[in-house]
Order: C-alpha cells, then structure tokens, then sequence
C-alpha cells in the first residue's frame, strides 16, 4: 500500500504528490521549487542547490537521510550545466554514491527550470 509522505513543498491543486512511500521505499521527484510555489530561475547552481534541498527535505520528513538514496536520475536542460551540477550533487551526497544517470532534455514542463531529478530511497523503519 502507498503512503503519501507531507512535505514543505505546494501543490495541493495539482494532480501529483512530491513523495510515496510503499514496502520501505521512498519515491520522489524534484524540481527547483520554493515553498511559497516559485521557481527559481538562476543559474545552475542556484537551481540544483535549491532541488537537491528540496530532496534532502522530503527525505527526512519520511524519516529517512540522503544515506537512504539508491537512486538519482538527474534530467538537464543544458550540456554545459553538467559541471555546475554535480559540483552541487557532491555536497549532497558522499561515498558510496547513489547510483546515478543524467539525461539532457530538450526542455522541462516547468518553464525556466534546468533540472529535475527522480529519486529513490530505501527508507528502514
């Protein structure tokens, strides 16, 4: 059975939930979000920053830490924000690493995001 996890992210009108939980895994999607529903529209680093915080955040509040990460998918709107990225991952995430594929897009539903990343945790209870 799924089980929705409460986050500090908005989103009550649309048809998503930013984490489920189900059989102790936590799965989650991410995007340069703030609380109050705005995008942040800066640079790579300012938007990874504030999506990989998000992540952290939704992590915790299922009760779990980045340790619990099995998983990244990272989607880019920018060969070039590569670099800029996995400057970011790295202070996120330490050895061993999450397993991790980056793909570049030609462009993400959320006008001026560079990123959004699908994770997955396994979250021990």
């Amino acid at each position: 059975m799924k089980t929705v996890v409460k986050t500090h992210l908005p989103g009550e009108d649309a048809p998503i939930e930013w984490a489920v939980s189900a059989d102790g895994i936590l799965y989650t999607a991410q995007i340069p979000i703030r609380e109050d529903g705005s995008i942040e529209t800066g640079d790579i680093a300012a938007q990874a920053d504030l999506t990989f915080s998000n992540l952290r955040r939704t992590i915790e509040a299922a009760g779990g830490t980045l340790e619990d990460v099995t998983q990244v998918l990272v989607y880019l709107t920018d060969k070039a924000a590569f670099q800029g990225m996995n400057a970011v991952y790295r202070r996120y995430f330490s050895k061993p690493y999450p397993n991790r594929a980056t793909v570049i897009v030609a462009g993400l539903m959320v006008p001026d995001a560079m990123i959004e990343i699908v994770a997955y945790a396994h979250i021990r209870r």
